[in-house]
């Protein structure tokens, strides 16, 4: 047994199991050594697509029967699904690319798994949400790591629109998915909708050979879309920001940093001992400060 496997086999795989396989988002180097080994252990693969699954398998060197799981059929496949890991199979799960249930089949499916008393084991990888938010910066810092998983944006104009106007509001970073046939639309209802200055990270073919992850104002995102024709290839993560202080018409307000700093200080100090140290420590206004730890001490 190589050393690999005898990693991967540290934990123990029941029968009569659906496990959830992330798979990789482009670099077929990305799938972990725990997914290869459930991919070989399972009596049968449930896959988005039997030939994307197949050609992975094969650049693998693993041979499994494949069972179709698709968006069209997801609640008819997994009554089937359900009775064999009834009658004792390991089936695995995989969509296209990345982790299932996030934005692409698989919740359906897992909801019936589960309904029928059986077990279901999730084996963590790659995700393209996670990885373009992992270069974001301050983007995603200034919400103090919080994030709005959007998915794909409606694709009517006027739904779509909407939907922005929605997010535009959010006071940390959110992430869309988006095709590259509407891609181009997407980032000019992005330009029309914010202000010019707001920014978002472009992830384009993310761990492929032509990935980019530039960072962008949404102002020039159009222009940096079109100088190239095959920038309109492949698929895409945007990571747009959130609402900055000086956007929202308050300079002075403190930064999430400074706030952290506040909350700390004034589990042992008064409000305005806190509130000047705060501002010496972070470099905020001492009165922005002085009110948000008022706010604090009377809620």
């Amino acid at each position: 047994m190589s050393d690999w496997t005898l990693l991967a086999s540290g934990q123990t795989y029941p029968p009569g199991t659906l496990y959830v396989v992330a798979t990789p988002i482009g670099n077929v180097a990305d799938l972990s050594l725990r997914a290869l080994h459930v991919l070989g252990l399972a009596d049968a693969i449930a896959c988005e697509d039997t030939r994307n699954t197949g050609q992975l398998l094969t650049r693998v060197g693993l041979q499994r029967p494949l069972v179709a799981v698709h968006e069209h059929n997801e609640r008819e496949a997994a009554v089937r699904i359900v009775e064999r890991l009834r009658a004792g199979e390991r089936i695995a799960y995989v969509s296209d690319a990345g982790t299932p249930g996030i934005s692409d089949p698989g919740a359906r499916l897992v909801e019936a798994v589960r309904a029928a008393g059986l077990g279901v084991v999730p084996l963590p990888g790659p995700s393209a949400a996670v990885t373009a938010l992992s270069v974001a910066g301050d983007m995603l810092e200034a919400g103090e790591g919080r994030f709005t998983f959007v998915g794909f944006l409606p694709g009517k104009p006027k739904a779509r629109a909407d939907e922005i106007a929605r997010l535009a509001v959010l006071d940390h970073a959110w992430v869309l998915y988006e095709a590259p046939h509407r891609i181009a639309d997407t980032l000019a209802a992005l330009a029309a909708a914010l202000p010019g200055t707001r920014r978002l990270l472009i992830g384009r073919e993310l761990t492929k050979l032509f990935e980019e992850t530039p960072v962008l104002t949404v102002a020039e995102a159009p222009a940096w879309l079109a100088s190239e024709a095959a920038r309109g290839k492949g698929e895409f993560v945007l990571v747009v920001e959130g609402v900055r202080r000086a956007e929202a018409g308050d300079e002075d307000a403190p930064d999430a940093e400074a706030v952290r700093v506040l909350k700390l200080l004034l589990a042992e100090l008064p409000a305005k001992r806190a509130a000047k140290l705060a501002a010496a420590i972070t470099g905020a206004k001492t009165d922005a400060l002085y009110q948000l730890a008022l706010a604090q001490r009377a809620e």
